[in-house]
């Protein structure tokens, strides 16, 4: 197998090349505002199954489908609340994937043999202008997981697709490149099924914002769902990720700019935020295997918001691979 084609100006032309290619059951890796995803027509079970091949990914672990705006819920949903409406409303295009019984459009081979099926619309001009290309020759979604190998680091950039992924793309696969992605960690998971939301993987969309959308109280985290991303261990990179403690001789650090480098400590990253820490955290973890680190200490950010989801990831990437 050889490396898909990598386009780094996505004119409009390249954009209906792509989504053509899609419709013909290639696998398209594109922006999107948290992470690149790897994406074939949600409905081209052969293509879908390429997905799994490519990231060497477990097939009862279930895809989220991208549509280009809330009106295609009702293609891939039913029992829709209303409350998920509010949600929709207020934060797609965004950083949001909303969990909803599923349609008869949404078959077991995207949804892992659940009853569920997960949406959203992302932030990112390519990607909607995707969604719309595709829309406009019959595709009603693009099923899209990270465009990474399976528990590894979610890629940034789309450089970072091409060097995890290259190897095991075909020469009609594309990557897309629309720069770096802005939030950096994948998207919140919202179970819409129950009467009131749920956050099943926790994102840029907090608990306040849900809310305060609603009108409704988060009633806690659920597990019973299967959703991305939600293994104990996942974004881990080859080096050994230690939280919260002193970086000695030749180990990687991120954290905070306020928070000093130990002598013969190599700094990776030194967001000033929470939000920077997000934006930058997978590059800094990948450069660390870049640079053949063995060990990789992250002081994690505290407080609420975003840096939950930080939090969330950096737990589970210490766990290994």
């Amino acid at each position: 197998m050889s490396a898909g084609q990598f386009v780094s100006n996505c004119t409009a032309d390249a954009l209906s090349q792509a989504a053509t290619q899609l419709k013909a059951g290639s696998l398209v890796a594109f922006p999107t505002e948290t992470v690149y995803g790897l994406g074939a027509d949600a409905n081209n079970e052969a293509a879908v199954a390429r997905i799994y091949e490519v990231k060497g990914r477990p097939a009862n672990h279930p895809l989220i489908v991208h549509i280009g705006s809330m009106q295609a819920i009702s293609d891939w949903a039913t029992d829709i609340p209303e409350y998920a409406i509010a949600l929709a409303r207020k934060y797609w295009p965004g950083p949001m994937t909303l969990i909803f019984k599923r349609s008869d459009l949404a078959m077991n081979f995207i949804t892992g043999g659940q009853e569920s099926v997960g949406l959203r619309v992302p932030e990112h001009t390519v990607a909607l202008a995707l969604l719309n290309e595709f829309s406009k020759i019959g595709g009603k979604g693009i099923a899209a997981p990270s465009a990474n190998r399976f528990g590894h680091v979610s890629p940034t950039t789309a450089t970072a697709v091409k060097e995890e992924l290259s190897e095991y793309l075909l020469p009609e696969d594309l990557i897309l490149d629309g720069g770096p992605s802005q939030v950096g960690v994948e998207s919140t998971i919202i179970d819409c099924t129950q009467s009131a939301p749920r956050i099943l993987r926790p994102g840029a969309i907090t608990i306040e914002m849900i809310e305060e959308a609603t009108g409704e109280k988060i009633s806690g985290v659920g597990d019973e769902i299967r959703v991305s991303g939600s293994l104990e261990n996942h974004y881990a990179p080859r080096a050994k990720v230690l939280l919260n403690t002193e970086a000695r001789i030749g180990e990687g650090l991120i954290a905070l700019a306020d928070i000093p480098t130990p002598s013969g400590a190599i700094r990776l990253a030194e967001p000033r935020n929470s939000e920077e820490f997000a934006r930058v955290m997978y590059s800094a973890l990948r450069d660390a295997d870049a640079r053949k680190l063995e060990k990789v200490v992250v002081i994690e950010p505290l407080g609420e918001g975003i840096a939950i989801a930080i939090r969330d990831r950096l737990e589970r990437a210490s766990k290994g691979r």
